[in-house]
């Protein structure tokens, strides 16, 4: 089975929320939005849904009207696709690479794509940090869309979009710290001021090996040394069974855990 985890540029306005949650059929398992990131992660199966979402995005948002604190390049932002089950790495980059052919022949809009090996391929935090300066896009026109931006289009194996919020606001050089103190192989770390606060944005890309428990304590081990206390977790989307298992049931309240959040539970229950 093929997942898509598309990150859609809107993360406000429920009404054009559940237009656009509509436009992928049956094949939605999870959506995900937070209007402070003015973000909404849609996870879906298969190549149809994730096609009917970015065309009817493309359609209905305008970048150049949009405002929030998580950075971003498109309306449709980011579209990773991830083999589950018995599908390979091989079969997810072949599906990366069609979409991106079809939303820049169909929609003109540039594609930067990324990859599963940071060993040797480029990676999301680098199409960030370099597109439209040192790295021009690798689908469809060179310059961005007038209102729909461009799209990071990558392969990857599974991982965890993970937030845990502070009950203060860091300053800089507190924030960088802290940035530096969980950062590890498997966590991509942001800092985000919130309402006043600091909201520790995560991306844990090795989720069996370093999950949503050792993430947490991480931030909390290094909040506590800058006299900040850590107040809740956020997961964004879903995880596997394997890694909630690991977590004893016991801590999935406090980690925002649940076996209905799954990805194989929300399969179940379309497939009834």
């Amino acid at each position: 089975m093929l997942e898509c985890v598309v990150n859609i540029s809107e993360g406000c306005d429920q009404h054009l929320l559940s237009t656009l949650a509509s436009a992928t059929g049956d094949d939605l398992l999870d959506v995900h939005s937070d209007p402070h990131h003015h973000r909404s992660v849609f996870t879906t199966i298969g190549e149809n849904a994730v096609r009917a979402l970015s065309t009817k995005a493309i359609e209905t948002l305008d970048l150049g009207a949009h405002s929030g604190v998580h950075p971003r390049l498109g309306v449709v932002d980011v579209v990773p696709f991830v083999p589950l089950g018995g599908l390979t790495m091989r079969e997810a980059l072949d599906a990366r690479d069609r979409f991106g052919t079809w939303i820049a022949d169909a929609h003109a809009v540039p594609v930067f794509f990324y990859g599963p090996d940071p060993a040797k391929d480029r990676q999301l935090p680098d199409i960030r940090r370099h597109a439209w300066k040192s790295l021009t896009p690798d689908r469809g026109p060179s310059a961005p869309h007038p209102t729909a931006g461009a799209v990071c289009v990558g392969a990857r194996s599974t991982l965890i979009a993970y937030n845990v919020w502070l009950d203060a606001l860091l300053d800089d050089d507190d924030a960088a710290l802290l940035r530096q103190q969980v950062r590890t192989d498997g966590i991509r770390v942001l800092t985000l001021e919130i309402d006043g606060r600091t909201q520790v944005s995560m991306n844990l890309v090795a989720p069996r090996r370093v999950g949503p428990d050792i993430a947490y304590a991480r931030v909390e081990d290094a909040a506590t040394q800058m006299s900040a206390r850590v107040v809740r977790a956020e997961l964004v989307g879903l995880v596997e069974e394997e890694v909630l298992r690991r977590i004893p049931e016991s801590e999935w309240k406090r980690l925002d855990l649940a076996q209905d959040r799954t990805i194989e539970s929300r399969v179940a229950g379309i497939r009834r």
